[in-house]
């Protein structure tokens, strides 16, 4: 880890790192279980490009652009949130009956992950999945044993961007904000860490709804964690 550790002038105790579009590449699993929960409310489906585009700002989010695109006039509807509420709880439904069917580790994360446990680092998963379903994805790729503590969407009663999963997490370990860095690929991850005072590395591989990542200033931008070894 002597790239990392000459950037911050010290290796960190904790590293908080992101799980979809940072760790794993999740898309086609995504688009997957969208599609039929789509079909299961009998609208068309949409591509694995398009979702690559919008997700990055949470499921609700993700929900509300997709009905904006095969409903047409779905914002002007009145009872717009009703539909809304099925595809989610459809969509969030077939997620869990198959979270890894495609599902893959991006090229680089194992070295790192081996790297930092070699360097003594603690490593805690903080996403906004739902925490069974990040729980499952973690275990079918065989990252679940990696990470000290997972963290999910539904763990406490805040997500990213707002701080508290990455304070939790800096309390569960005893460290401080100044030495702990977080990995990530979202403005949520970025506005998370720096409202928890937390230096942040983003990866422009994942998914931040369609908009570059360094439009979100993460302290640093790596192409690859490995080149933070």
């Amino acid at each position: 880890m002597k790239a990392l550790e000459s950037w911050l002038g010290g290796l960190p105790a904790v590293i908080l790192m992101d799980l979809d579009g940072t760790l794993i590449d999740s898309a086609a699993d995504i688009a997957l279980a969208l599609n039929r929960a789509l079909d299961d409310l009998a609208l068309p489906p949409v591509s694995e490009r398009q979702v690559r585009d919008w997700v990055g700002r949470g499921a609700g989010r993700l929900v509300e652009v997709v009905l904006q695109h095969v409903v047409p006039h779905h914002g002007d509807d009145p009872q717009r949130h009703v539909l809304h509420e099925q595809l989610l709880a459809r969509f969030m439904a077939r997620y869990q009956d198959s979270v890894c069917e495609a599902s893959t580790v991006y090229p680089g994360v194992r070295e790192f992950i081996d790297a930092a446990h070699a360097a003594g680092i603690r490593l805690a998963c903080v996403t906004n999945k739902p925490y069974q379903p990040a729980v499952a994805l973690l275990r079918a790729l065989d990252l679940l044993d990696d990470f000290d503590l997972v963290v999910g969407g539904d763990t406490l009663a805040h997500k990213k961007p707002h701080p508290e999963p990455l304070l939790h997490c800096l309390r569960h370990f005893g460290a401080t904000p100044g030495s702990a860095l977080m990995v990530g690929d979202s403005r949520n991850d970025v506005d998370a860490a720096k409202a928890a005072g937390v230096v942040v590395v983003a990866v422009p591989y994942g998914y931040n709804h369609g908009e570059p990542i360094s439009d979100c200033s993460p302290d640093r931008l790596v192409a690859s964690l490995s080149e933070l070894i």
